[in-house]
């Protein structure tokens, strides 16, 4: 939710001073953000989320001695109900499926340019999922391959929907690769949250991963 000025309030966890600043800078520059608060390591940021309630982290990989897979936890722990973007120069394959495991909502590349990072805020503070290809191929080989036998059933149309999903499409994306309104598109989508049992479509990205990479 924005805040009384209308726009997203943003945190900031990142060890390197001189990409932390810049980073604040390029996001406040926009009309639509707000910089809520920043912190260099995994218990500042803990601190920071529980006091300011952001709606949206920025959350580097690698903190030094610390990683991003023990601030996230700690940070469900707590019971933060933001959503966490991570912003990385590389993670490996079995850190990208733990962090969407934990309950990240999208992993963003800092070689990208700074307007696909801007749109990628955009899409995680909706509600989208925003996962680059690089890293949404090498979770398809790291999932264990083995798979639920009483798994509900997927409809061709909800496969396709999943597998928008994971790439990162809008619900206007989805409705045009299906050829469906976009409200089709999010009674659609509640209609996979009912079947699989989630809430939120992190939590489909997981069920996605874990249990019907085969049909997707």
């Amino acid at each position: 939710m924005s805040t009384e000025t209308g726009r997203i309030p943003l945190y900031l966890v990142d060890d390197h001073a001189l990409f932390r600043e810049g980073l604040a800078r390029l996001l406040e520059a926009q009309p639509d953000f707000e910089i809520a608060g920043k912190a260099d390591h995994v218990a500042a940021g803990l601190r920071g989320i529980a006091e300011l309630h952001p709606e949206l982290v920025l959350l580097d990989v690698d903190l030094g001695s610390e990683r991003a897979l023990d601030f996230v936890r700690d940070a469900k722990a707590q019971g933060f109900a933001g959503k966490i973007l991570i912003v990385t120069a590389g993670v490996t394959d079995l850190e990208a499926m733990q962090l969407i495991q934990a309950g990240v909502a999208g992993i963003f590349h800092k070689h990208n340019p700074p307007e696909m990072l801007c749109e990628a805020v955009r899409k995680v503070a909706s509600g989208e999922v925003y996962l680059e290809p690089r890293y949404l191929r090498g979770l398809f080989a790291a999932v264990d391959p083995q798979v639920i036998d009483d798994r509900p059933r997927l409809t061709d149309r909800e496969r396709i929907a999943m597998r928008c999903l994971l790439e990162g499409y809008a619900n206007k994306e989805i409705g045009a690769r299906l050829d469906i309104s976009e409200s089709s598109v999010k009674a659609l989508l509640r209609g996979l949250f009912d079947k699989l049992g989630v809430r939120t479509r992190s939590q489909l990205v997981k069920i996605a991963l874990d249990q019907y990479r085969d049909q997707i």
